[in-house]
C-alpha cells in the first residue's frame, strides 16, 4: 500500500501466436530490397544516355569528315553557259630573262643593287631613286599597251602565239645575256654581249606600268620621256653613257646601252681606295661637269646626279653619266616635285618645297666632290641641316678645295656659283695659288 503499480502488460489472446521481434539484419535486407529497383533504374538511364551521346557524336564527326557535293541547279533553256576556266599558258623566256630563270631586267644603272657588285661592273647606288616627278611635261600622254613602237625593229607587239613578241625574238637573236649588274626599285640591268661583234652592252629594262611620262623622238615616234632626254644628250657627246637601241615589249620597256669592257661606277671606285686625292678627284670632277653643262646646254636636267650615276671606264680613266631616269626638261621656274635621291636634295626642297634646277644641281655636286676627298657624304643620314649649318673639312685638303666644296654646299641657293663658275674656279683648271 502506497506505491504506485506499473500497469498491466496486455494479455495475448488465447489461440494466437505471439509475434516476435525483427531482428535488424532482416531490416537492413528489407531496406535493400527496396532501393534497388530505383538504384537499378538510374544506373540503365545513365549508361543510356552516355551510349547515346557518344554515338550522336560519332556520327556527327562522320557527317563532318565526308565530302559533300554541291548540287547544281537546274539550268533553265535560257541560261547562259557558265564559264570554264582555262590555265594560263607559260611563257617562253623573253628577251630579258635567260633559260636559267633570271627576272627580266627592270631599272636603272644606278638602281641600288641587293649585293656590291665585281670590279669592272656598271654598278648602283646606296639608295634608290625616288618616284619620278609628277609635273607635266612636254609629249606626255602614254601609248597604249597594245601600240608596239621600237627604235630599233618594227612592230615589236604580240605576236600570233601570245609568247615572245617580234622584238622579244630579234633581242635574243642580237644579244645574249649575262650576269646581274644592278637592281633598284625599277627593275634590274643585266650585262650582255652583242652577238655580231661581240662587243659589251648592258641591256636596261623598265615595266611599262611604271613609265609615266611619254615624248616624241625627233622621227615623230612616241617613246617613254627617258629615251627621248637620252636621246637628246648621247648624240656626239662621250661623256654621256650612248643609247644604241630600244624596243617596246608587251610588257617591258629594254635599251641597250653601252658599256666598257673594264668599267666601275664611281661608288664602288671611291670604296675600293677609300678616298681619291685632289689630282684624280679634279679630272673625274671636270669631265662631270661638262657632262653637265651638255645636258643643260641641250635643254635637260638630270636631277639625280651622285656617284652611283657616274661611270668610270678604268682603261682610259673616262668618266660617263649614265640613268636618266628622273631627268626631265631644264625650265627657268621653280620645280615643286622631287626627283632623285633624298639625300641628295638641296635644303630649300627640304624646308621650302621647291628647288630650282641648276641651284639644286650644283649643290649635288657639292656633296659628289666631297665624297671623292673625303670617302663619305657630307651629312648623315637623317641630319637635319640648319642655315647655320658648319660644314667641318679636314685640313689635309688645300684651301682652294675647301672653298669650293663650301661654296657648292652654300645653305641659300642664290649664294651657290653657276656651272661656269665652277668650270673657271681656279682648283678645277689646277691653277696654282699665288
Amino acid at each position: 500500500p502506497g506505491r504506485a503499480m506499473p500497469p498491466a502488460r496486455p494479455r495475448p489472446r488465447a489461440g494466437l501466436p505471439r509475434p516476435r521481434p525483427c531482428p535488424r539484419a532482416s531490416r537492413r535486407g528489407l531496406a535493400s530490397a527496396r532501393l534497388w529497383p530505383y538504384w537499378r533504374w538510374r544506373c540503365w538511364a545513365g549508361i543510356s544516355a552516355w551510349a547515346s551521346g557518344g554515338i550522336a557524336a560519332l556520327c556527327l564527326r562522320l557527317a563532318r569528315a565526308r565530302p559533300r557535293t554541291r548540287r547544281r541547279p537546274r539550268r533553265g533553256v535560257h541560261s547562259p553557259p557558265r564559264p570554264r576556266h582555262r590555265r594560263r599558258p607559260r611563257h617562253l623566256p623573253g628577251p630579258a630573262e635567260d633559260t636559267r630563270g633570271a627576272a627580266a631586267p627592270a631599272a636603272s644603272a644606278a638602281a641600288s643593287p641587293a649585293r656590291a657588285p665585281p670590279s669592272g661592273s656598271a654598278a648602283a647606288g646606296p639608295e634608290p631613286p625616288v618616284s619620278r616627278s609628277q609635273e607635266r611635261t612636254p609629249g606626255d600622254g602614254r601609248p597604249g599597251a597594245g601600240e608596239g613602237r621600237s627604235g630599233a625593229v618594227a612592230g615589236p607587239g604580240p605576236s600570233a602565239d601570245s609568247r615572245v613578241s617580234p622584238a622579244g625574238k630579234a633581242l635574243q637573236e642580237r644579244y645574249r645575256l649575262g650576269s646581274l649588274l644592278g637592281r633598284g626599285g625599277f627593275g634590274r640591268v643585266f650585262a650582255a654581249t652583242r652577238l655580231s661583234d661581240g662587243a659589251p652592252v648592258a641591256i636596261k629594262g623598265v615595266p611599262r606600268n611604271r613609265v609615266r611620262h611619254w615624248g616624241e623622238l625627233p622621227d615623230g615616234t612616241s617613246a617613254p620621256l627617258e629615251i627621248v632626254l637620252l636621246a637628246k644628250v648621247s648624240t656626239g657627246f662621250s661623256g654621256v653613257v650612248q643609247l644604241l637601241e630600244w624596243l617596246e615589249l608587251p610588257k617591258y620597256i629594254v635599251m641597250v646601252l653601252e658599256r666598257p669592257e673594264r668599267c666601275q661606277d664611281l661608288r664602288h671606285f671611291i670604296r675600293a681606295r677609300r678616298l681619291l686625292s685632289e689630282e684624280v678627284a679634279r679630272e673625274l670632277f671636270r669631265q662631270v661637269l661638262e657632262a653637265v653643262r651638255h645636258c643643260t646646254s641641250c635643254g635637260v636636267l638630270h636631277r639625280d646626279i651622285k656617284p652611283a650615276n657616274i661611270l668610270v671606264d678604268l682603261d682610259t680613266g673616262q668618266a660617263k653619266l649614265i640613268d636618266f631616269g628622273c631627268s626631265t626638261y631644264l625650265q627657268d621656274t621653280a620645280y615643286t616635285h622631287f626627283a632623285g635621291t633624298r639625300s641628295y636634295s638641296p635644303p630649300e626642297w627640304t624646308q621650302l618645297g621647291l628647288y630650282y634646277g641648276e641651284a639644286a644641281t650644283i649643290w649635288s655636286l657639292g656633296i659628289l666632290l666631297h665624297q671623292m676627298v673625303c670617302g663619305e657624304h657630307p651629312f648623315r643620314r637623317g641630319q637635319n641641316i640648319t642655315w647655320d649649318h658648319q660644314l667641318s673639312l679636314p685640313q689635309r685638303l688645300s684651301q682652294e678645295c675647301q672653298d669650293l666644296i663650301r661654296w657648292c654646299l652654300s645653305m641659300h641657293f642664290l649664294d651657290r656659283p653657276t656651272l661656269e663658275d665652277l668650270l673657271c674656279d681656279p682648283w678645277v683648271q689646277d691653277i696654282p695659288h699665288p
